[in-house]
This record gives structure tokens, sequence and C-alpha cells, in this order.
């Protein structure tokens, strides 16, 4: 009996551990280029790096960028569409993978590349409109009209990209008690505070940061710690580490950058992404370079390379780190697949495995608790 009571407590622990490997693949991609129904969801096993299609949306118009809800019951999502753009929200359930339309509205301004969400507002990053809108959350997870809108104004020195502001991300701080936000088009970080419950003034400047001129701050993320930001500019491949303080003070500490040496191609510098034990950041290339650079973390914050390496496609604008950390999943834009890697937790260091999942145009990736 004693012999069969461990049987069963060893089967039992053996399928505990094998669900709690397993997550849901959230991919949002673009719908004009190519075949795609919008959203797509797919079980991930972060033990063997298998995957299956769960489910996905419907005609749904390019939602490149997704924000899962904290009890993982809604989906908010941007539709790039020019002029005609909208932020839609989804409801979602984990378990089938099933996404159903809840309402969507205008995103007061040109083509939203990113979001975050909480559980009172849905903040909105207009790329083209040079805009952040905000928006209030209903019980439901519908999200009312744009409550806020704020306009960025200027230019920078790079005629092409810089003609007009660009907001191309909003951030949470750890606390939640500001947002930050990239202004590729203005070479500056913005720190807003942030107050959740207010009705129409939610986002409120509290300052802003100066990053090397003609750069294109694109995306930042924090360290594990919060006492440091490492942002990533896309014109010209540079990686900027900056000091971060609970009273919303940014001030840049060191400067890099994701170019090797010698290269002479094209860059577009796109995600910035830490591991979950936050000993390692990973910075995405596109253009000619199409690679990811390792990078260790050192207790003082500052960064050692560890290798830099090919994503095997083209235009990999998003990757995202399974929880595990055993596997960290790169999105190609044009060669419309994403490319698995196993990931070594010690050195950082990322191998191919030979799998990919195809699919039309993937922009960004998100993994959800099932």
């Amino acid at each position: 009996m004693k012999r069969l009571y461990i049987v069963l407590f060893s089967a039992l622990s053996c399928a505990s551990l094998q669900a709690q490997n397993k997550f849901n693949l959230l991919v949002g991609t673009y719908t004009n280029t190519c075949q795609s129904n919008g959203i797509y969801v797919y079980e991930f096993d972060a033990s063997t790096g298998a995957f299956t299609l769960k489910n996905s949306s419907e005609n749904v118009v390019s939602p490149s960028y997704l924000s899962v809800s904290a009890d993982n019951k809604f989906i908010y999502a941007v539709n790039e569409n020019g002029t005609q753009s909208a932020v839609s929200a989804f409801g979602y359930d984990s378990k089938t993978g099933k996404l159903k339309p809840i309402n969507s509205n205008a995103s007061l301004g040109a083509d939203p590349c990113h979001l975050i969400n909480d559980d009172k507002n849905v903040i909105v990053a207009n790329y083209s409109g040079g805009s952040i809108a905000v928006f209030k959350k209903n019980a439901d997870g519908s999200i009312t009209e744009g409550q806020q809108l704020i306009q960025h104004e200027g230019k920078g020195p790079n005629a092409a990209r810089q003609e007009k502001a660009h907001v191309h991300m909003v951030m949470f701080s750890p606390d939640k008690k500001f947002v930050l936000s990239n202004d590729l088009g203005l070479d500056k970080i913005f720190i807003y505070k942030y107050s959740a419950g207010a009705a129409h003034e939610i986002l409120t400047l509290k300052g802003s940061v100066d990053v090397k001129k003609g750069s294109g701050p694109r995306h930042l993320t924090f360290s594990k710690d919060g006492k440091f930001v490492y942002l990533v500019q896309e014109l010209d491949g540079t990686l900027t580490t900056l000091s971060y303080d609970k009273s919303g003070s940014l001030k840049i500490v060191a400067e890099t950058s994701i170019l090797p040496k010698g290269f002479k191609g094209g860059t577009g510098a796109a995600a910035i992404k830490i591991s979950p034990d936050g000993a390692f950041l990973y910075v995405s290339d596109r253009v000619d370079a199409n690679s990811i650079s390792v990078y260790k973390i050192l207790k003082t914050g500052s960064l050692e390379l560890v290798e830099q390496v090919s994503t095997l496609g083209k235009g990999p604008r998003d990757f995202a780190i399974d929880p595990t950390g055993n596997y960290l999943l790169v999105g190609h834009q044009y060669t419309n697949d994403i490319i698995i890697f196993k990931r070594d937790k010690t050195t950082g260091k990322l191998t191919d495995t030979n799998k990919k999942i195809e699919l039309c145009s993937p922009v960004g990736l998100v993994f959800t608790k099932i």
C-alpha cells in the first residue's frame, strides 16, 4: 500500500509539473500583407518547446500589439490601420484559447503600436499620431471612448523618420506611480505621474529626459530590482542604461551600441526584454542585421555582451521569453514565422531548436497562464 501511495504521489507530481510548464502564447499580427485572422493562441510546452494551435480571433484588423489583464480574462489590442486605427477589448478563455470580441473604440491617433493596462485603464501609444490616449475600463472588460489625449509636438534631426512626434511605447513603473513613454521622433523619454482613478487627468507630465539626437528611442524595460531602465534606440542601434528612483527620476549612466564592430548595413532595433531571473538582457535588431544581442546584467546594473546571434529570419519585430526562462521565441514580420530558441539559463546563450511556428506577419508575442 505504501508503495502504491508513492507511485500515485510521483504520478501526481509529474502531472503537476507538466501543467506548470504549459502556457499560452498569444500572437498579434498584421493582416494587410497576407492571410491572417488577427490574434492567435498557441499552447506552448516550456519543458519541450512543443506547441499546438488552440484558437484564433476572426476578422480582426492588424492587432499588432497585445496586453493581457492581470486576472487573465481579457485581452486588449491595438488595431494598427492608419487614420482608421482603433483599440479593442476581447474576452479571453485561457483554457480553450477562445477570444470573444467585446468592443472597440477609435484610438484617437494614427497607427497605435503599443499599449498597457491595469484594473482601471488602458493606455495606448499612437505612433503616427504622436500621442498617448487613455481609455477607462468597465466591469465587463470593455473600454470607454478615449478619456484623455496627450499630444506630443516637435521633431528630430532625421528628416525621414523624425519629421514629427512618434510615440512608440508606454510602460508602467514597477510601483505603478508613473508611466514612461518613448518618443522616437523627439529623442525623449517622457515621465508621467499616474492617477489611476482620475476621470480625465489620468496622466500628468512630471518631466522628460533627452537621449542622443537622431537615435530614435523605441522600447525600454526595467531591471528586476527596478533601479535601472534599459532603452534601445531604433534609428542607430544605441542601447542606453539609465538609473531610476522611486520619485520617477531618470538619469543616463551608460551608452553602448548593439551593432557589431564594422557593421555597415541597415539597422532597426526593435524589442528589448529581460530574462525571468533578471540576469540577462536581450535586444533584437532588424533591417539587415536580423539578430539578437545577449547581455549579462552585472550587479552594478552595467551590461556585458555575451553573444550576438542570427534570428534565422527577417524582421524580428518582437520576441518573448517563456515564464520558466527555458525558451526564447522570435517573431519575424517578413518571413512569416516564429523561431524557437532554447535558452541556457546559466550563460544566457541561445541555440536553435529547429522548431518554428509558421503564420502571417507576427508582430507582438505575449505568454499567459492557462
